[in-house]
């Protein structure tokens, strides 16, 4: 999901959002949710969702953005640790939104939802109960209250909490196999993910858990109904999501492959001359030990919901000893 530095409609102050509020949707508007591909970076490997709102007759296209935060806010960093973040509903001109992924060549797809006039007043006036700096801010999870959920949550409560789906998706897929598939089976940043995730991360998504990331719920609306059978979306334009894939040959399992051969090279050197290296278990330890603090911290003193210590925590001593064997096993 889009995390980006404050750079919208922040900087026009009070005058744009007295503007806003002042507007009027007429019998031409529209709104839009718009789904953007992922980018490079970890953060943006999920993609990103916002909704925009068109009104030609008040030359007004505006988008909506659940993913505003500032790195300038006091001790940023140690509450991003801690998953104290807090995200802003941030507002742009459509032109603005769209400029920033042109450049990042991330395609931007939309899907105009299709709703009453009442529907579409009552989903603008919400926008804007939001956007009062009072509202602006929550705090943002991960996999619970995101850029996807939130616009999500304002649309079935718009449409009276009845849409049903003939999608079904990653539904009973756990969070870990969900979130592996867009950070890559073999990429070290999944690595590093499920040794921080613990057991609630293999828990089965339901139906309405997997629509936190962007690419399910783009999916999930494009096929959504009311009970009167009225599609959700009226009109839309969207396309898979091109995830590169790490090479097996630059991914973990290499890199774990030649830490054994490295410390099975040092355990035949140690049994050669008949004495044993302490440094390699020193080194190990102390990252090791690094790891299983961190982990202790997140589970215990943070709000990341999916953090905890699991078996894969094992895999590295594991492949240590296992190198070590050379030494210790005398034939």
């Amino acid at each position: 999901m889009l995390h980006r530095i404050r750079t919208y409609l922040f900087a026009l102050g009070l005058f744009w959002t007295a503007a806003l509020q002042a507007q009027t949707l007429s019998d031409e508007a529209r709104i839009s949710l718009l789904t953007c591909a992922p980018g490079e970076e970890l953060y943006a490997r999920y993609g990103h969702t916002a909704l925009r709102v068109t009104d030609p007759a008040h030359q007004m296209d505006v988008v909506f953005n659940y993913g505003v935060f500032d790195f300038n806010t006091d001790h940023f960093y140690w509450k991003f640790v801690r998953g104290e973040t807090w995200y802003e509903l941030g507002a742009s001109p459509y032109r603005w939104f769209m400029q920033e992924y042109i450049e990042m060549k991330r395609p931007v797809y939309e899907q105009v939802l299709n709703l009453t006039a009442a529907q579409r007043d009552s989903l603008w006036k919400a926008l804007l109960v939001n956007y009062e700096p009072q509202n602006r801010s929550y705090l943002y999870n991960f996999v619970f209250d995101n850029c996807a959920t939130r616009p999500y949550h304002m649309l079935i409560k718009t449409l009276g909490d009845s849409i049903t789906s003939t999608y079904t998706g990653w539904t009973g897929v756990s969070y870990r196999a969900f979130i592996r598939h867009y950070t890559g089976r073999f990429s070290w940043s999944n690595a590093g993910i499920n040794l921080l995730f613990g057991p609630k991360a293999d828990r089965a998504m339901s139906s309405e858990q997997r629509l936190f990331l962007p690419e399910e719920l783009m999916y999930y609306l494009d096929v959504a109904y009311t009970p009167d059978n009225t599609p959700v979306v009226s009109c839309s334009t969207i396309a898979p999501f091109a995830i590169d894939a790490t090479p097996w040959y630059f991914g973990w399992p290499v890199g774990l492959f030649f830490y054994w051969i490295a410390i099975a090279g040092i355990s035949y050197y140690d049994r050669r001359r008949g004495k044993w290296s302490k440094w390699p278990e020193i080194a190990a330890g102390s990252i090791y030990g690094l790891l299983l603090l961190i982990v202790f911290f997140l589970t215990f003193f943070s709000c990341h919901p999916l953090v905890g210590f699991g078996w894969r925590l094992f895999i590295i001593p594991v492949t240590h000893l296992c190198a070590r064997l050379i030494y210790i096993i005398r034939w």
